[in-house]
């Protein structure tokens, strides 16, 4: 092994290590979307009948904030049980992608470890932590734990200003509320995009991702053609990305 390779995995331990209050600090930079999106969350779970303790049961619980405006919706549509416990399954699914994406740098965990980081994982925070990923081998436990944590915690706290002040917000469409979760998404994307550097990859899989969207919604459910777009548009890229 060469002196290069030896201070290359050096530098990958020592990076590994970082601590707890690092991942806290890592985290500040997405809050203020935390803050924003459960506000919005908060307000239209109020308007769709939830009491606040609901909204905070729902809001630890469930902690998605996609999953939270169409539950909220499905309720305010009088939807059955079994209907919103399948679309939220559905919608949900993506975090198998998230984790699988993620699983490799944190091997040296036991499985029990594994899970109490998955269960707090979330589209912003593995934004984040696949960030952190550029040249390690594995990352850092305590850091994971307070990049989660901290957006955990601020989720839950915007979710109970939105319940609280919901209230006096009858009617959120009126401010674009509804609007929140889509526009934050489309930021994280455009920033992912400007960042990599690699526009035509990227326009390819965009392009391949609306096509199977309205292909497949012609034939099966929105979600379904979602999920089927994320999982299909995300191989093409990723195939595209290995052979280039």
């Amino acid at each position: 092994m060469n002196r290069e390779n030896v201070q290359q995995e050096s530098t990958g331990i020592q990076d590994s290590e970082e601590g707890f209050w690092q991942g806290v600090k890592d985290c500040v930079p997405t809050l203020l979307g935390y803050l924003s999106i459960g506000f919005a969350a908060g307000v239209v779970e109020k308007t769709a009948g939830l009491n606040v303790i609901e909204i905070a049961l729902i809001s630890l619980l469930l902690y998605a904030g996609s999953a939270q405006f169409i539950v909220s919706g499905m309720l305010a549509a009088s939807s059955s049980s079994m209907a919103i416990i399948t679309t939220v399954l559905f919608v949900n699914l993506r975090h198998l992608l998230l984790s699988a994406a993620l699983s490799p740098y944190f091997r040296h965990l036991s499985p029990l470890k594994n899970m109490l980081i998955g269960s707090l994982l979330t589209d912003e925070t593995f934004g984040v932590a696949i960030n952190e990923t550029a040249n390690k081998k594995r990352i850092s436990e305590k850091w994971m734990h307070g990049l989660n944590l901290t957006a955990y915690l601020n989720w839950f706290a915007a979710n109970m200003a939105g319940a609280f002040f919901g209230q006096w917000l009858t009617n959120p469409e009126k401010y674009g509320l509804d609007f929140a979760l889509p526009a934050m998404f489309i930021g994280l994307l455009a920033l992912a995009m400007a960042s990599r550097n690699n526009l035509r990859l990227d326009i390819v899989v965009a392009i391949s991702a609306v096509v199977i969207v309205v292909g497949v919604g012609m034939l099966l459910s929105g979600s379904m053609a979602v999920i089927a777009a994320t999982v299909i548009a995300a191989t093409i890229g990723m195939v595209m990305d290995k052979w280039k």
